[in-house]
């Protein structure tokens, strides 16, 4: 392994420190519910749960607000307006300072705070997805680990000032720093990309098609945030116990957030949120039952690995919805605001319910273990929701199924089987004619995007030769899945309106995809891409 290539992908820049500054301050305050460079003295159980519940509330509301509002008006996106964000997260802040020194107007000066912080937080956060969605995906991706390391060095530094200036700090020191962060670097995005340009009420089928495709993602990383909820309500009573949790949470998102960029400098990744929540499930599930069974000490452990686990469920969220918004041209804060919508309205669910849950009452039956029977009972209604519902039981038709053909008159039968001759005549006489043109998708619609999505997909379904040449200049070039397919459809003589019509995008999204292709292969031309690609022997591929 060679250290310097590692040591290159962490170099720090303008775009990875302002977004570690801000996640480090946001954990000193909303992360885990608890304020660790706050007086103790000043975390009561209410003020901690009332501080929440305004700011889960309205931080999960405004994902949806925001979603909602750049389909109707597209138009103010393609500003970065950082005075919305900055402006309610300072008052925010400002009104916990004064719950601090106010005894007697806490209470409301804390529930205010926490609906101005949860606004500003989660305009930051469109923020930065909207800016690290313009970036490259190379370059994007990167600064999002890179800052997700430097926000977990820089929250264990913040232990090192006296907690009585920290909270000034943050809204007068460090919130005009991240800010002016952003500020600086939108300055250099291109705002001509089609995210930008987008009007989605001129293509709602394009919209229709991404929230069809990744509201099982959102449900499964929603899925986490109902337990990091359920375990945030039962932190709420010892504060200590919250801060410890922070760490702990903290200290497991710098590994693996390290460990994801260090590894992504040698090797190809390929992640899947559904197939890793699959992964997950049976151990989170598990964790829950064993709750009312183990000491205090399991619980304090189990909420700071399930918070290490969402924090990367979250950064893989933000990835999934930046290349979204590249690969079908979509405006990344209506993705980022309807996913991130689904995951903290969930988050939202499981600390209601897990709060709830702790004040039940039953003869005979430990609190914890009601908030266990709660969190097995939403984990696997999550869980059965995101794999289909009863929609998909019913639908589905596997090989062991009995099947029962239904008893009908004789003559109705046999119209039915000479109507099924007729058309399975047809359709071999269909198959069997010609194509015009042989290696447009045109040809075999369903059969050939059937089988080149399944190979995007990770398995390699290789359909002939354009295929394999295909896949050889991704790997040579370094193309992205998305580049790929658009690339093999040029090739196969498709039109930018027919493979717009295929992929499910606006016309404007495959020229950019075609612009960028041809940049990365140095070519200008279709000729060119024709000749490059039978310059690869597609021997070298197998299948």
């Amino acid at each position: 392994m060679n250290l310097a290539t590692v040591a290159s992908a962490f170099k720090p820049n303008v775009t990875s420190l302002g977004y570690a500054l801000f996640l480090a301050t946001n954990a000193a305050g909303v992360w885990g519910g608890v304020f660790p460079f706050l007086p103790m003295e000043f975390q009561t159980p209410e003020i901690v749960f009332w501080f929440f519940l305004a700011q889960s509330l309205v931080f999960s509301v405004s994902y949806f607000a925001s979603a909602l509002g750049v389909y109707f008006l597209p138009g103010p996106t393609r500003r970065f307006m950082v005075i919305l964000a900055s402006t309610p997260y300072f008052f925010g802040w400002c009104c916990l300072i004064v719950a601090i020194y106010l005894e007697g107007l806490a209470l409301p000066m804390v529930v205010a705070g926490g609906g101005l912080l949860g606004l500003g937080s989660a305009g930051f956060f469109m923020l930065w997805q909207r800016l690290f969605a313009s970036l490259d995906a190379e370059r994007g991706n990167r600064d999002l680990i890179a800052g997700t390391v430097y926000g977990a060095l820089l929250y264990f530094s913040l232990y090192l000032i006296p907690v009585a200036v920290t909270s000034f700090l943050i809204p007068l020191v460090f919130l005009p720093l991240f800010g002016l962060a952003i500020v600086v670097k939108s300055r250099e995005i291109d705002r001509d990309q089609p995210m930008f340009e987008d009007v989605p009420r001129e293509h709602p089928n394009v919209y229709r098609r991404v929230l069809h495709d990744y509201w099982r993602s959102a449900l499964c990383v929603g899925a986490l945030g109902i337990c990091t909820g359920i375990m945030r309500s039962l932190a709420i009573g010892d504060p200590q116990v919250g801060s410890l949790v922070n760490v702990l949470s903290m200290v497991g998102a710098l590994v693996a957030a390290a460990s994801m960029l260090a590894l992504w400098q040698f090797k190809n990744l390929r992640l899947n949120v559904v197939s890793a929540y699959r992964v997950v499930f049976p151990f989170v599930i598990t964790s829950f039952l064993l709750l009312p069974f183990l000491a205090m000490e399991y619980a304090q452990w189990l909420a700071a690995i399930l918070y290490a686990v969402y924090s990367m469920a979250i950064m893989l969220m933000m990835i999934q919805c930046a290349q979204a918004s590249r690969d079908r041209g979509i405006n990344p804060i209506f993705i980022y605001g309807f996913f991130a919508g689904i995951v903290y309205v969930l988050h939202d669910v499981g600390f209601i319910g897990g709060s709830f849950a702790e004040k039940i009452m039953i003869t005979g039956i430990e609190p914890l273990a009601v908030v266990a029977l709660v969190a097995v009972y939403l984990l696997g209604l999550m869980y059965f929701i995101g794999q289909g519902g009863f929609r998909k039981i019913f639908r589905r038709f596997d090989a062991e199924s009995i099947e029962l053909v239904a008893l009908r008159p004789r003559g109705q039968r046999d119209d039915s089987l000479r109507a099924t001759g007729s058309t399975r005549r047809y359709a071999v006489e269909k198959l069997s004619e010609p194509s015009e043109q042989p290696e447009a998708s045109d040809a075999a619609p369903a059969p050939a995007r059937a089988a080149r999505r399944e190979r995007f997909d990770q398995h390699a379904v290789y359909q002939d030769r354009i295929s394999k040449q295909a896949e050889l200049l991704r790997q040579h070039y370094r193309l992205s899945a998305r580049e790929t397919e658009v690339m093999e459809l040029i090739a196969r003589g498709n039109t930018v309106a027919r493979i717009a019509e295929d992929l499910v995008v606006s016309e404007n999204t495959i020229r950019t995809h075609s612009k960028r292709i041809y940049a990365k292969l140095d070519i200008h031309k279709k000729q060119e891409l024709l000749d490059l690609m039978d310059s690869f022997d597609p021997s070298e591929l197998g299948g």
